[in-house]
């Protein structure tokens, strides 16, 4: 497997949450935070943590926060700036609102490294899983072109590389679940102790 010099985490935080009326990533499951979650999954997989929001209190965790190069233009403005900012060549891009995430899931995406591809994400539940995924940094370049384009939709973009999935197991499925609403958040809490 690629060592962890070769890996930064960005982790999306700059979601409006419109359905659960607040930061996501300061929710709190089993007393920490999502964002924290999340965090301890990749830390052991990569050299570098970074956060990509515009709310400076993320940097309460120390760790290297950018905000969106282009502004209100979605998660494709949010993780070309996380790749813009990335000195490694491969860089996990995962989204603050799965506090079940696991360490073990990422490494399905380390596995699957190969010359030809750009990005691995998850299929989970029949969903793709852009924002649980590795991105080769050269994306950036692509993202910025689609951005100056006016163009927002993150499926179309990563359709524009050399993409391959992973799908999971239906036992591994609840790894990935967002967390979007109050009724997710109390449906998972009996699952972590």
């Amino acid at each position: 497997m690629i060592g962890v010099e070769k890996v930064t985490g960005i982790i999306l935080a700059g979601g409006k949450s419109s359905r659960m009326g607040t930061d996501k990533g300061f929710l709190k499951l089993n007393n920490n935070l999502f964002i924290k979650h999340v965090i301890n999954a990749v830390k052991p997989l990569v050299s570098e943590t970074i956060i990509v929001s515009d709310n400076n209190n993320y940097d309460v965790f120390g760790l290297k926060r950018v905000e969106d190069e282009i502004k209100n233009a979605g998660p494709l403005s949010a993780v070309y700036s996380g790749l813009k900012t990335s000195k490694t060549q491969y860089n996990f891009v995962l989204s603050c609102d799965i506090p079940l995430i696991t360490t073990e899931i990422l490494k399905k995406l380390l596995k699957e490294i190969d010359k030809h591809t750009d990005i691995i994400q998850i299929v989970s539940q029949g969903k793709s899983m852009p924002l649980i995924a590795l991105y080769k940094k050269q994306c950036e370049t692509v993202f910025l072109e689609l951005l100056n384009n006016n163009e927002r939709r993150m499926n179309y973009a990563i359709n524009q590389c050399n993409l391959k999935t992973i799908i999971l197991q239906t036992e591994e499925e609840i790894y990935t679940k967002n967390i979007n609403t109050p009724e997710d958040l109390k449906k998972i809490e009996h699952l972590v102790e």
